[in-house]
């Protein structure tokens, strides 16, 4: 090394810096810190292989009565969720399948069943439970099921068809026994009901889970909150979650949506309910995402026969 040349001194970390040298096939060569950048920018526009020639199947487990013994009330307004969803997820391009009032046991063999179909030529899969909920347990007719026990069906060594795929499951069920206060905000708005639309809540609680890769759980209200049913046009949660997916669900990303719908619902507020301790009460959905892409329900083509 000759005496002009001079070392940094140790320890200081220095900038790579290397010039763009032309190649013998006429294209620049890149430094690294450009193609880091390419690299970053491609990262956010990945998005999930939606392309497939089915979008895939969607179960809807619809809980209005239980078993007696659990004691549990019935959930009125459930009905007007079921029609809501089955009709969104179809206009979406889902193979939907609703079961009503199910018994514990049958539940489990459905969504067994389920996780062995194959879906290869299937975008993503969809679970919706309609309910009551407590701990980290949703309830069917009789008796309540793990939801752990239910998504893990659904992990890659169990059905690998889904590897890579969205998994969504959508949660209505009560997650706590708080009421959400009102707070004012400078540009709130309040939604108006139906004077006879009274409002009920879900019982008990669910607690946030983890699922795995790929997996994204979106529930009805925040984790220890009540989550709030009109008896004439269904859960506040599913109402807007719907209406977002019918207006913008063949154009907009997934989790985007769904920040929709969380705002939609922090609107609204209990009017005309029997528990007076409801009234003028709050509720503000959550999801807690897996997914390692961006999800996209872009209409499909028509295949021509």
């Amino acid at each position: 090394m000759s005496g002009s040349e001079r070392q940094p001194p140790a320890g200081q970390v220095q900038l790579d810096s290397r010039p763009i040298f032309p190649t013998t096939d006429g294209n620049e060569n890149i430094m690294e810190v450009d193609a880091l950048s390419i690299r970053q920018s491609r990262d956010l526009e990945e998005k999930y292989k939606m392309d497939h020639q089915r979008r895939g199947v969607a179960l809807i487990f619809n809980h209005e009565h239980f078993y007696w013994q659990l004691r549990l009330p019935d959930r009125r307004g459930t009905e007007a969720d079921r029609r809501n969803l089955n009709r969104t997820l179809t206009d979406l391009g889902f193979e939907v399948r609703v079961y009503d009032d199910l018994k514990a046991k049958d539940v489990q063999k459905t969504i067994d069943e389920a996780s062995k179909e194959d879906h290869s030529n299937a975008d993503c899969f969809v679970c919706v439970f309609l309910s009551h909920g407590e701990d980290d347990h949703i309830y069917a007719y009789d008796d309540k099921i793990k939801i752990q026990t239910m998504t893990d069906m659904f992990r890659g060594d169990k059905c690998q068809s889904l590897v890579g795929k969205p998994k969504i499951f959508i949660i209505q069920a009560c997650r706590g026994d708080q009421h959400d206060d009102a707070v004012i905000a400078h540009d709130a708005t309040d939604s108006s009901e139906s004077p006879d639309n009274w409002t009920e809540v879900d019982a008990a609680t669910v607690y946030t889970l983890p699922a795995g890769a790929d997996f994204i759980m979106c529930y009805s209200v925040a984790q220890g909150y009540y989550s709030h049913r009109c008896i004439v046009n269904g859960s506040w949660y599913i109402q807007d979650l719907c209406e977002t997916l019918r207006d913008h669900g063949s154009s907009g990303e997934f989790t985007e949506l769904l920040t929709v719908v969380n705002r939609k619902v922090s609107y609204r507020t209990v009017g005309r309910c029997k528990d007076i301790n409801a009234i003028g009460k709050k509720q503000i959905p959550s999801f807690a995402s897996m997914l390692t892409k961006k999800l996209y329900f872009h209409p499909k083509s028509k295949q021509i026969i």
